[in-house]
């Protein structure tokens, strides 16, 4: 553990790579101890622990899949132990199938898996940040602007985002009393590899002109979105925020 003990620890799932390495990095800036989540690459998890402490921040990784309700519940405590807090939670971790079967097409596996790790990963962060966050915290979940455009392939992908956006909005409700902010962000189509897998040259480039803004976001764009949301007294409260350049 570094010495001291930080105003504020932020957890970030998925965080290794892609909008969540930028996400971290965002709040490493912004001040905030920072838990870089990840499932498998811990390597990559490390390199972004490394950048946000060579930019003078706090930073640690740890494993858990949020998929598992008592590695989820490990991480907290984890977080506890080494920061002494949790005031932040963003549930960026997700999967998207690279192919976007239509759901005639959809085999249970990818079904089962994208319910998991979409939708019951951010259940199982969730619950636990009701036990753990900080009088004040904040919980930034992650939807989709698929939601909007109800692309054909993305049937069960998008399901479970709008699955995500309900529960939102009820758990801000449910959470009165504790002053904690729950909020959702719905990116547009965005430059990582969750997106631009399995995508030809022709549909990116489509896509990139869909918008007004006629570009896909930046991972920074969306990292500097969930900051405005993950800040400290922030009014915006039971909110899907849908960061698209005006795509929806």
């Amino acid at each position: 553990m570094q010495e001291g003990t930080p105003v504020q620890v932020a957890i970030v799932t998925g965080a290794s790579r892609g909008i969540g390495a930028e996400i971290a990095k965002q709040l490493g800036k912004d001040g905030y101890a920072v838990v870089v989540n990840y499932a498998g690459s811990a390597a990559e998890a490390q390199a972004v622990v490394a950048a946000i402490i060579a930019a003078d921040g706090k930073a640690i990784a740890v494993q858990a899949d949020v998929a598992d309700s008592k590695a989820v519940d490990a991480m907290f405590a984890h977080t506890v132990a080494t920061f002494g807090r949790v005031d932040v939670l963003i549930n960026n971790a997700g999967i998207m199938p690279a192919k976007l079967p239509m759901l005639a097409d959809t085999d249970d596996a990818t079904f089962d898996r994208l319910i998991a790790v979409n939708l019951k990963g951010s259940f199982n962060t969730m619950r636990a940040a009701a036990q753990h966050l900080q009088t004040g915290g904040r919980i930034v979940n992650f939807s989709t602007s698929v939601i909007g455009l109800a692309l054909p392939g993305y049937s069960v992908y998008a399901a479970t985002k709008g699955a995500i956006e309900v529960m939102t909005n009820i758990f801000a409700k449910e959470l009165r009393g504790k002053q904690i902010t729950v909020n959702a962000i719905a990116p547009g189509p965005t430059s990582t590899a969750l997106f631009l897998d399995g995508k030809t040259p022709d549909v990116i480039e489509r896509m990139s002109k869909m918008a007004p803004l006629e570009r896909l976001g930046s991972p920074q764009d969306i990292a500097q979105a969930v900051a405005f949301l993950a800040a400290p007294g922030n009014w915006v409260n039971g909110q899907t925020l849908r960061a698209n350049g005006g795509l929806v």
